[in-house]
């Protein structure tokens, strides 16, 4: 008994280090996984992104409403600026860990796109363009943002079906087409505005979709609008004494609007329902966005409904219904 007792002791201590090189990889490979895989947070991941759907079709009239009483500089420098002051509070009072190393160059993208760029581009395209016609040149993002998406992902990445692209292209080429009849064929400098904020701007939602599988959606745009502080003080800092200021209500009411919600509030949504089901279905909900902002922009600052937006609204909105049906 003694002898067998004596070999199966060895035979324990033997196994122990193959246990643990077993589990070991086990671990660290749990360690490393996403928060959230992509396409399985059903409709409350939709219902997510939808609502930041919402949260950003005001985005154009408040800023309308902004630049009654600001310049386009001062208006996009304290955007900024009190979406990072709320952010640092949040953060603070949370008391959330600076992110890892490997988190803060797709942070920096969504900062120079989302927070910087976009909101300064589509601030000076409104100076000279209309609300409802900028509303529509955006809608072109949501195939920007799958299209960013896809290419980020690689071939590592799951790979949308030939009925989401096609969806998503007509969808893309209504909201053209509508583009080209306002302008008459003729795009103009407020349309290059919006096509470069467009692009910037599907770069910051697809980094942004990315890294909330590892973040919550909160914690990446505050992050991002934190690390756009430098910038964004200095930009207010500057143009406050060169262009004029008037206090009024819409436009105060405007800029709160802007910095609280378009800057940081829609954000958090829009990032958790993106990582959620996915950046490329999430971003194809935005679709509807030109279409809300249609309606905002009539009802709100008096615009006048162009003729062919009701028959680009079917259009978008089929489109949309097909692209959360397709394989993504």
């Amino acid at each position: 008994m003694r002898a067998q007792d004596s070999a199966t002791l060895r035979s324990a201590i033997a196994d122990r280090p193959a246990t643990a090189r077993t589990t070991a990889p086990a671990t660290a490979e749990a360690t490393a996984a996403p928060r959230t895989a992509p396409g399985t947070g059903g409709s409350a991941g939709t219902a997510q992104a939808a609502l930041g759907v919402l949260c950003f079709s005001f985005s154009f009239p408040a800023t309308a409403w902004a630049l009654t009483g600001f310049g386009p500089w001062t208006a996009t420098g304290l955007r900024g600026v009190l979406a990072g002051v709320l952010a640092a509070l949040c953060l603070a009072a949370a008391r959330v860990p600076l992110p890892e190393r490997r988190h803060w160059p797709g942070l920096l993208v969504v900062s120079a796109g989302c927070v910087l760029g976009f909101p300064l581009l589509t601030t000076l395209a409104l100076r000279t363009s209309s609300t409802a016609h900028s509303a529509v040149v955006i809608g072109v993002l949501p195939l920007a943002t799958a299209a960013v998406a896809a290419l980020r992902a690689g071939r590592s990445g799951a790979r949308p079906s030939r009925l989401f692209w096609g969806a998503a292209l007509a969808g893309a080429v209504a909201v053209l087409g509508f583009t080209l009849v306002q302008s008459h064929g003729r795009p103009g400098l407020a349309d290059l505005y919006l096509f470069a904020a467009l692009l910037v701007c599907a770069a910051g939602y697809a980094e942004g979709g990315r890294i909330s599988r590892e973040l919550p959606g909160w914690q990446v745009i505050g992050w991002a609008v934190v690390a756009a502080l430098p910038v964004t003080v200095l930009t207010t800092a500057l143009a406050l004494p060169a262009e004029p200021v008037e206090f009024g209500g819409k436009a105060l009411a405007g800029l709160a609007y802007t910095a609280v919600v378009s800057q940081f509030g829609g954000f958090v949504v829009w990032y958790r329902g993106m990582a959620a089901i996915g950046v490329p279905r999430a971003s194809q909900l935005q679709l509807a966005q030109p279409l809300l902002t249609l309606t905002w922009s009539v009802l709100l600052l008096g615009e006048v409904l162009p003729a062919a937006a009701p028959v680009t609204a079917v259009v978008v909105l089929l489109c949309i219904a097909l692209t959360q049906r397709a394989r993504v």
